[in-house]
């Protein structure tokens, strides 16, 4: 580990500390005994995508990837009644492993958990979504935003998960899989017309990453 990890935990920890005291910690601790990876967003993380769907008013929301739940109950508890977020799991065990932390987070009226594999699942799914959050296999990232495009309106919300890969999005040799598809969903969000665009890179407890962020025009 180097001296800045350290740092970085101990930033996190201070600043959930203080400003995310109500994290839905249990649905870490289910999905951990499930021993289901340990992928999740941070708790900060975590509630800046609460925030976001706050600031543009959602009142539907895409996810997809589901992992346990934990960022769709952070979603789900930013929507108005009546709200609904829709989240696609392609593993069945991970998707019950989910339904159950959201039922358990008292939000589980609002969520409507999807299994399948996210490309055969989006064309059954109508829109439009105010916020749509991709935080699936990355390699298809550029699929994901095409569907994302399709099921927004103006003004709704494009957040892409994990674009940095530790800086190799950089690498434009790079054969991994991951950031071949990050790559091509950053080149698709800087060429389309439809939407402004930026990306922000972070570290903390989960390592160096960082999110894209767009705005559909």
């Amino acid at each position: 580990m180097n001296d800045w990890d350290s740092d970085w935990d101990r930033v996190d920890d201070y600043l959930v500390g203080r400003l995310v005291p109500d994290a839905p910690d249990a649905a870490l601790a289910a999905s951990d005994a499930a021993a289901l990876p340990g992928i999740n967003v941070a708790p900060n993380q975590g509630k800046l995508l609460s925030l976001f769907a706050r600031m543009v008013g959602a009142r539907r929301v895409l996810e997809i990837g589901t992992l346990g739940g934990y960022s769709a109950i952070w979603l789900a508890r930013a929507l108005p009644t009546g709200g609904e977020v829709v989240t696609i799991e392609r593993d069945a065990r991970y998707a019950e492993v989910a339904k159950a932390n959201v039922v358990a987070a008292g939000v589980g009226d609002r969520v409507d958990i999807r299994v399948g594999q996210a490309l055969d699942v989006l064309p059954g799914v109508s829109g439009p979504f105010d916020l749509v959050f991709i935080d699936a296999d990355k390699i298809n990232n550029p699929h994901y935003f095409a569907w994302a495009l399709r099921l927004s309106r103006p003004g709704t919300a494009i957040v892409v998960d994990n674009v940095v890969r530790g800086g190799a999005v950089t690498d434009g040799d790079s054969v991994d899989p991951s950031v071949v598809g990050t790559r091509a969903v950053i080149d698709l969000m800087a060429g389309d017309p439809r939407v402004e665009a930026t990306a922000v890179q972070t570290v903390g407890g989960k390592g160096w990453d960082g999110f894209a962020l767009a705005i559909v025009l």
